[in-house]
């Protein structure tokens, strides 16, 4: 086949040299006859790795998991129409979680749009549909200005609060011949930092003088690569560290004042009850992990975040500190190395107390599977990237047990989308090739996107991933028995999963008991090649206490008066 060298220059390659000049390495996505001028680009241009999905939907979960993995910024480029709205929905777990995400989409010609004359792909609003996925939309109106959209785009995605940023061209626009035009951008980030100023000395005094503090540590922490920080100003005042599961990973969680995402239970609510400081750093406060907003906090409630619309939202601040985490923890730490600042023994002791005791609590309610997870945490490196999907045994242990010492080695489906972690798993293996990277799914979830599995066998991905089936749905299989005493919709056909790993390339065991899981996992680790290891659930048994989803869910779904 005879190649044509192109040398004019066009609107494509104009969004190739902005993607190059912002440090971008791997782009994810579907070709399609409404993006192909880009990825023709991406491909003369050399230096960008292309990663095929299998759908739009895997293929945005993809540069999810990257992002959050690396810090860096994640791309994925779709098609139109029904490729744009099979990204929507992952767009939206981008979205929920924080993610500084690029999404590239096609459109009709632009002579078309809004015409509803049927040009193919098209929709009726594309891009009220992306706005509503995504943290902003922009569709692209003059060819010339591919630059400053993409260079806005980028930069929008990675400002608090970060999320996804959709850019949308029409298909004639992509290979419009357009001049070539050097942009220097002189200014800042634009960002707000109190790092700028002094810190109120009120604000130092509360802290200096806090006899039982606590700091609840969210995604804010991670995102600004504040961990270490943290950990320095728990260990000055002696703080107990609750996190989020977006913020797991701010402090070691065999650290002996992390109690981890422990908020709902009894013993931490009183903890948080007797305080008398919270600080929040980077904390939305879900309600799922809150139990609803029910967990009383503090009245002293100093709350650092670099949004400043996440402010009282959904719990009271006395005083907010607006912008970078890191920076003004720094500031703090500072400041309070002129202050007698002691942690309190009695406290302290308390809190490694209740740090034990959720644990254990915890513990006497997983039955066999308590070592599966020592299996996990003993055999996997430490720095090992846990991939949650949203099953039971994540959302019981692997969200709370399995301890995570290094941020950015544990991601989770935070808007609660089910089968959302194979893709987003391959993406984080990519992004860290040099990490193990394990995920734990259930058969239900994992059926959505299971094509996904043959990307990751034509990337060749040391994956691993334990699959704990139960043939259903186990979260709202527990939720309908608790609230209703029948199920409806939730009980499935599994195929033979062993088999469909091993038809693509993977190798795959099923194990039958927790010394069976220890040993496959063992082997998996060293063999760096793509692997599955399905775990049956009935023949390993159940846990000793049935999980009936969060505290509250089964009430909440009874009939009841508004």
């Amino acid at each position: 086949m005879k190649t044509e060298i192109q040398t004019e220059f066009t609107t494509a390659d104009t969004l190739v040299y902005e993607l190059v000049n912002a440090g971008v390495e791997v782009v994810f996505g579907i070709v399609s006859i409404h993006n192909m001028p880009i990825y023709d680009a991406i491909s003369r241009e050399g230096s960008i790795r292309l990663i095929t999905a299998r759908g739009e939907s895997g293929a945005v979960n993809m540069a999810d998991g990257y992002a959050r993995s690396t810090g860096k910024v994640g791309v994925v480029l779709t098609s139109t129409g029904t490729g744009a709205g099979n990204a929507a929905g992952s767009l939206v777990e981008a979205w929920s979680a924080g993610t500084p995400l690029l999404h590239i989409t096609g459109e009709v010609g632009s002579s078309y749009l809004g015409t509803g004359r049927g040009y193919i792909h098209e929709c009726k609003d594309q891009l009220a549909m992306m706005e509503g996925a995504c943290k902003e939309a922009y569709r692209l109106r003059k060819p010339e200005q591919m630059g400053p959209i993409i260079r806005k785009a980028i930069h929008n995605a990675l400002i608090a609060p970060a999320g996804p940023i959709t850019v949308e061209i029409p298909i004639d626009f992509q290979s419009t011949i357009i001049p070539e035009v050097e942009i220097v951008d002189t200014n800042d980030n634009g960002t707000y930092n109190y790092s700028q100023k002094e810190l109120p000395e009120q604000i130092l005094r509360k802290i200096a003088m806090a006899r039982r503090p606590i700091i609840w540590a969210g995604g804010g922490v991670i995102s600004s690569g504040a961990s270490e920080e943290v950990k320095q100003l728990a260990e000055l005042i002696g703080a107990a560290v609750i996190t989020s599961q977006s913020g797991k990973g701010s402090i070691p969680e065999d650290h002996p004042l992390c109690i981890g995402h422990f908020a709902s239970y009894d013993s931490v609510k009183e903890l948080l009850v007797k305080s008398d400081l919270l600080i929040s750093i980077g904390v939305r406060f879900r309600g799922n992990e809150t139990s609803n907003w029910k967990v009383k906090t503090p009245d002293e409630h100093i709350a650092i975040d670099a949004d400043v619309n996440a402010l009282n939202r959904n719990y009271s601040v006395k005083q907010g500190l607006v912008g970078d985490a890191k920076q003004i923890l720094q500031q703090v730490l500072k400041a309070l190395s002129n202050k007698p600042v002691a942690p309190k023994p009695d406290y302290t002791i308390e809190v490694e107390s209740v740090r034990n005791e959720v644990r254990t609590v915890l513990r006497k309610t997983l039955g066999p599977y308590e070592d599966i997870l020592d299996a996990m945490r003993e055999s996997l490196p430490k720095e090992t990237v846990l991939v949650r999907d949203v099953t039971v045994p994540a959302n019981v242990w692997g969200s709370r047990l399995f301890e995570i010492n290094a941020p950015r080695t544990s991601i989770h489906a935070s808007g609660g989308g089910i089968g959302q972690g194979l893709p987003t798993a391959i993406g984080a293996q990519i992004g860290r090739p040099d990490r193990t990277v394990v995920l734990m799914a259930g058969d239900g979830g994992f059926m959505v996107n299971v094509g996904e599995l043959a990307t990751a066998a034509e990337e060749n991905l040391p994956l691993i991933i334990v699959l704990f089936d139960d043939s259903g749905y186990g979260v709202l299989r527990n939720i309908q028995d608790a609230a209703y005493g029948r199920r409806v919709a939730v009980d499935l056909l599994s195929p033979d999963f062993v088999k469909l790993a091993h038809s693509i390339g993977f190798n795959a065991e099923k194990v039958d008991s927790p010394e069976q899981f220890r040993s496959e996992l063992q082997t998996a680790i060293s063999d760096r090649q793509p692997t599955m290891i399905v775990v049956d659930m009935e023949a390993v048994g159940p846990m000793a206490k049935p999980f009936s989803g969060p505290p509250g869910a089964a009430e909440a779904f009874k009939p009841k008066k508004l």
